[in-house]
């Protein structure tokens, strides 16, 4: 089971890699080449790529999140 995640946020900049094992969370290089660029291609014309998720949501706070509240 994977349990990296690469993310972004609608109105934000950049993506950011979530490592769910080692409980982190970081920038990640704008990739200039393969997959990954594609899909930063994409996302940067307004598309939405998922691959393997199946949930996903926008809170404003992890305290938000811990009382089941979220953004939709």
């Amino acid at each position: 089971m994977a349990t990296v995640v690469v993310i972004s946020i609608e109105g934000e900049q950049g993506l950011w890699v979530a490592d769910l094992d080692a409980r982190s969370v970081v920038p990640l290089d704008p990739p200039q080449t393969g997959a990954l660029k594609t899909v930063t291609d994409l996302r940067a014309s307004g598309a939405i790529v998922t691959k393997g998720v199946n949930v996903a949501v926008v809170v404003k706070s992890a305290a938000a999140a811990s009382s089941g509240h979220y953004d939709g």
